[in-house]
């Protein structure tokens, strides 16, 4: 019997060893390795493809990435350094990896809303809606009577000028994040509140879109119309024009069929999510589902699946279904 029990006591510190160097020899936030990114699978079950980047979009994307990571092994608690590598990952379609990395700031810095409202909208990327709004939540809660703050731009607008700012992403991406859920009421509170934070024209019409189609859904069609009231051709728009365009096809300025096969570049996967998205809605609104249900399907053949446009059409195929 003492025989047996010695054994057992050598296994069990053998394994202890062995978990221990594990430990030792686990990669840091944001270490390369040599297993691919975790997959995203879609609302359906499916395992969504990589991206569709270019080499040399690849390749600056990847010599951002290397620049993030060193700042943040150059200072591995700044929380700015640690939001960056996160950001610099999801770029790349590692959304699973940002989230990682996210999770282990909010271990050093557990009040930080920047890395609640980041890691939030990248539950939103890999369908975790719940997750999304609890985070997205506590970041609101953290940020509640703070002066709001500018967010830089990993991707800038062409003019340079960055238009986001925290107040305006954390109320933006909850109210998406109920949108998808199909909680339309909680996503109208959520949108009037980044409404009330925007101070640009490019937030306004982004945040009124998704504002509008809200108030379609509850069937409260004066207020969606009064939205639209805000809209007029002398807005500033230097970044969100996929939306401001849907805002004029909701107004009656652009016919639906308008807003499909005009973007031809290299945004074009990204575009057809948004506007096809909004011309779907369209269609919906006005009594067409099966028109609706078909636009939806063309944006799901498209390769753009992180755009919340086609996240929304997953969410609406799912529930017409």
């Amino acid at each position: 019997m003492q025989g047996a029990l010695i054994e057992t006591r050598m296994v069990l510190l053998g394994l202890l060893v062995l978990l221990l160097a594990g430990c030792a020899d686990a990669p840091a936030p944001g270490a390369e390795t040599a297993s691919p990114a975790r997959p995203v699978l879609s609302l359906g079950g499916d395992t969504l493809p990589p991206l569709p980047l270019s080499p040399e979009r690849r390749a600056a994307l990847e010599a951002d990435l290397a620049a993030a990571r060193a700042a943040y092994e150059a200072d591995p608690d700044d929380a700015d350094a640690l939001i960056w590598l996160g950001r610099r990952m999801a770029y790349l379609g590692r959304y699973h990896e940002a989230i990682d990395v996210y999770t282990h700031g909010l271990t050093l810095h557990p009040d930080d809303p920047r890395l609640y409202r980041h890691r939030g909208h990248r539950y939103i990327t890999v369908r975790n809606f719940d997750r999304a709004i609890a985070d997205l939540s506590r970041a609101a809660e953290l940020m509640a009577g703070t002066p709001d703050q500018i967010e830089p731009d990993g991707a800038p607008n062409p003019a340079g000028i960055p238009r986001s700012t925290l107040h305006t992403n954390v109320w933006y991406h909850l109210g998406l994040a109920h949108y998808l859920n199909g909680d339309y009421e909680a996503a109208l509170a959520a949108y009037q509140n980044a409404l009330d934070a925007s101070t640009n024209d490019d937030m306004l019409v982004a945040t009124a879109d998704w504002l509008y189609m809200t108030l379609r859904r509850l069937g409260r069609d004066a207020e969606a119309a009064a939205v639209l009231e805000r809209i007029h051709p002398d807005m500033e728009i230097l970044e969100n024009h996929d939306y401001y365009r849907r805002l004029q096809m909701y107004r009656g300025e652009l016919a639906p069929e308008a807003l499909l096969g005009e973007e031809t570049g290299p945004d074009r996967a990204l575009s057809l999510a948004t506007q096809g998205y909004g011309v779907g809605n369209w269609y919906l609104y006005n009594g067409q589902p099966d028109r609706a249900r078909a636009v939806f399907e063309e944006v799901l053949a498209g390769a753009y699946w992180p755009a919340f446009g086609y996240i929304a059409a997953e969410a609406d195929l799912r529930r017409m279904r």
